[in-house]
């Protein structure tokens, strides 16, 4: 598990930079703050994302742990929105993001350490990611979105938060690198090394971001907030592995493409959806506490997980 613990390391050490910023002013306020989200939402996620997918192999984009995994993601985030929906009502664009917090798990900077040194390789966790940015955060974008078309019908608004989703620079770049895949076109090193080194720009941007609004509000300190942190919380380090294993069994899935749909599902929240909150300014407390949590509840999770399935 040393690939686990070392993912996390890494995670937590450029987040306490980011408090540590803001602490001496350098990051000064929330102005400041938003523009590390933007930079990385507009520009280098885009390009890691594009990197990513379009150097994945086109055979490994289908697995009986995606059919697993994209179940699971939609089971989890009903179970939130039905709790939602009967215990606290919240705007719909907070609503997405309890959802996508309780479900959107992070299948870069843990996920990919994770299924390297757990799993044995990325076999499993960039299909994921592909899943993830093309079919599901067009999703969160609309929901996102939806709290800013005006007056318009229902249908309308539905309408304009779909193609809002699917024309901005994150799905762009997740669209245009699975395009790449698929077709085997190579992209000449010219051209792609300065899309990886953008891209490799995206994570720590919004960890930095990530840390210092962590100087200005402590997690779980909004009671407006805190019933649909602690839900989505519970679902994303509970909720979603039980249900992919109940699922993965479901389908007679063998032990060890069973394991992986498990420990998938336990991965932390995914800061990406903090990006997302801040970049449209929505949400932004249930996703950031929610990464928060998960990210320090995840690793004894997981680990109790390889103890169970005798790894």
């Amino acid at each position: 598990m040393s690939g686990v613990i070392t993912g996390f390391a890494i995670i937590l050490a450029v987040i306490g930079a980011g408090a540590l910023l803001a602490r001496f002013g350098i990051i000064g306020n929330e102005r400041e703050q938003l523009v590390l989200n933007r930079v990385a939402f507009y520009a280098a996620s885009p390009a890691l994302l594009f990197s990513a997918v379009a150097e994945s192999e086109a055979k490994m984009l289908f697995s009986p742990v995606i059919v697993v995994i994209f179940f699971a993601t939609v089971g989890t985030s009903l179970l939130y929105l039905l709790i939602s929906r009967l215990f606290f009502r919240q705007d719909l664009p907070t609503t997405t993001m309890g959802a996508a917090s309780a479900s959107y798990f992070n299948s870069v900077n843990i996920g990919l350490p994770v299924s390297v040194y757990v799993l044995g390789g990325a076999t499993y966790v960039v299909p994921v990611l592909v899943l993830q940015m093309v079919v599901f955060t067009p999703f969160v974008l609309a929901g996102l979105n939806s709290g800013k078309t005006g007056g318009r019908s229902p249908a309308a608004r539905v309408v304009d938060s779909l193609r809002s989703a699917l024309i901005n620079p994150i799905m762009l770049g997740s669209l245009l690198g699975l395009a790449v895949a698929l077709t085997g076109i190579t992209i000449p090193d010219p051209a792609m090394r300065p899309i990886e080194i953008l891209g490799g720009a995206a994570i720590p941007m919004i960890l930095i971001s990530f840390g210092s609004s962590l100087r200005r509000t402590a997690p779980l300190s909004s009671l407006e907030d805190r019933p649909g942190t602690i839900v989505a919380t519970t679902l994303k380090l509970a909720g979603m592995p039980l249900l992919a294993w109940l699922i993965g069994l479901g389908l007679g899935l063998p032990a060890e493409q069973l394991y992986a749909c498990v420990i998938l599902a336990a991965l932390p929240t995914a800061q990406n959806v903090y990006n997302y909150a801040a970049t449209y300014q929505r949400g932004i407390i249930v996703a950031r506490d929610t990464v928060f949590l998960t990210t320090f509840g995840s690793l004894p999770i997981m680990l109790a997980i390889a103890f169970l399935f005798g790894k």
